[in-house]
């Protein structure tokens, strides 16, 4: 069994135009710091509507190349060998997207399906549902929403700060920890997300609900 934060961001801060920028290297080394102190096996690296592109080589934890696309409908995970680079947010349906990411051999998961987002309603043929480390308290939601659409759930800490890796992530069977062995787990269902709940963890949850209460 490997551990896999599905749902990580290379950069500290939101609002921004979705490309590369000179701080991406740092924020990755710094995810990967934060990933070996939790003993985290590998994490996607899934910034927002680009795909950092870094390769692990024989660093440890894995890197699996990621990006975050924001569809016509709310925002889908693209996980894999070969996601996508750079996509234009609102400009693909979530069953466009999911096709893409099928053609490139990559897993595509819901992400925070209940943050502003209908994508759990496009009908696309998705491979998992994210219990996203921003909300643990929708993981019973989550799993509803999962038996419906008989789908896996898969956990990814949706971290922006280092401290923030690993809060959610991915317990994933698989014979040896490859991107491809990744896209095989989600698809297979052979995964399970878990939740870390530590004081710090608690207040930030709680931190969180009052930001977003006021956005």
């Amino acid at each position: 069994m490997y551990t896999v934060d599905l749902h990580t961001h290379t950069r500290f801060f939101h609002g921004f135009e979705s490309r590369p920028t000179a701080y991406d290297p740092l924020g990755a080394q710094l995810v990967r710091l934060a990933s070996r102190w939790h003993d985290l096996d590998g994490v996607a690296l899934t910034n927002h509507d680009y795909s950092p592109g870094y390769e692990s080589g024989t660093t440890e934890p894995l890197f699996v190349p990621g990006i975050e696309i924001s569809t016509t409908a709310g925002h889908v995970l693209v996980v894999g060998p070969d996601p996508p680079r750079r996509t234009t947010p609102g400009e693909l349906t979530p069953t466009e997207v999911v096709s893409l990411a099928h053609e490139r051999g990559s897993a595509a998961i819901i992400a925070h399906p209940f943050r502003r987002s209908d994508v759990r309603k496009s009908g696309a043929d998705f491979d998992a549902v994210e219990v996203n480390g921003k909300h643990p308290g929708n993981i019973e939601r989550v799993r509803e929403l999962a038996d419906t659409l008989s789908l896996p759930v898969v956990g990814g800490s949706d971290a922006h700060y280092p401290f923030e890796v690993g809060r959610a992530f991915t317990r994933i069977e698989a014979p040896r920890l490859t991107p491809e062995a990744v896209v095989a787990a989600i698809q297979a269902g052979d995964v399970e997300p878990q939740l870390r709940s530590t004081t710090f963890d608690k207040a930030i949850q709680t931190a969180y609900r009052s930001i977003h209460r006021y956005r």
